[in-house]
């Protein structure tokens, strides 16, 4: 049938509107026609271009930066000692955390025990001070201990030391303070200042060291119940005072064992015997307890010479 026999229904559904140049077409120029409007047309998909070479670009830097990365971690990895147990010289024990060789806490650090290394010492080290407080089950302080540039200050209800048996040598609490060791020393050049009393079974100098109790602005009362007892094995023994010195014992005696005793500036009494200078005298005692002497006769002269009592 010639292209010009279609009905103008057709051809408006075969080409969409009428074409008015198929009509004078045959009907092979029309069919090749028709088929060569009906091929699909193919688009290309992909990167082309500028476009594809900025991605190859972008995948090599990524690759860069993920080998710098990977050789960064694994220099960190080495520099800071990375193992299985821990880092650098900080280990993970069974017992705890293991540190090994100096280490600097910039924050507070929690602990229940803090022991060193068998057979080395524990260093605590601060460029300012180093406190270490107790604290009850309310979280106050009920025990402090202050190491600073001014001193070592604790605060505590009692604080005592002891030996590695267990024996007390120092105690101290708001009532005394003990010293439980067998000996003190002073080693002061100016001695030991006690306010107030002093209890003590014995008081002694080093050897070839003088022993002085002197009181200068007041008196000095030595006192015990069942006696004083003062004695110099190998040199003097002096007691000197200002006003009065008084030697009293209430329920026994006084003894002076020596092989001579020297009262060099006892008062003499008025009495003497006609005749010869007297040379041998009496030691008397007055009512009052002043002693005097008094020379010596075939009786007491003591009677005779009390004038000195008065």
């Amino acid at each position: 049938m010639p292209c010009g026999g279609l009905s103008k229904e057709l051809k408006t559904s075969v080409f969409g509107e009428a074409d008015p140049a198929c009509d004078k077409m045959t009907q092979e120029q029309c069919a090749h026609r028709n088929n060569v409007s009906q091929e699909p047309h193919v688009y290309k998909v992909g990167i082309y271009g500028w476009r594809k070479r900025c991605l190859y670009l972008f995948v090599l830097l990524l690759m860069v930066l993920i080998l710098v990365n990977l050789a960064l971690t694994i220099w960190i990895l080495k520099v800071m000692n990375f193992t299985i147990d821990g880092m650098g010289h900080l280990r993970i024990t069974e017992k705890g955390l293991k540190l090994e060789g100096d280490s600097e806490f910039l924050k507070p650090l929690y602990a229940k025990e803090i022991q060193s290394r068998p057979g080395s010492p524990l260093f605590l080290q601060s460029s300012k001070n180093v406190t270490v407080n107790i604290l009850n089950s309310k979280n106050n302080v009920v025990t402090q201990l202050v190491a600073g540039s001014n001193g070592i200050e604790a605060h505590s209800k009692l604080l005592e030391v002891k030996s590695n048996t267990g024996k007390l040598l120092f105690s101290a609490d708001e009532r005394e303070v003990v010293v439980g060791a067998d000996r003190l020393r002073v080693l002061g050049a100016e001695g030991a200042v006690f306010s107030n009393s002093i209890e003590t079974p014995h008081i002694r100098a080093d050897p070839f060291k003088e022993l002085r109790l002197e009181s200068p602005t007041r008196s000095l009362f030595m006192e015990a119940p069942k006696g004083v007892e003062i004695n110099a094995e190998s040199g003097n023994l002096q007691a000197t005072c200002r006003n009065e010195m008084t030697l009293e014992s209430k329920d026994g005696e006084i003894s002076l064992d020596a092989n001579n005793i020297k009262l060099p500036r006892l008062p003499k009494g008025t009495y003497s015997a006609a005749g010869a200078k007297q040379k041998v005298f009496e030691v008397c005692v007055c009512p009052n307890g002043r002693l005097f002497l008094s020379p010596s006769g075939t009786g007491s002269t003591c009677q005779i010479s009390s004038s000195v009592c008065l």
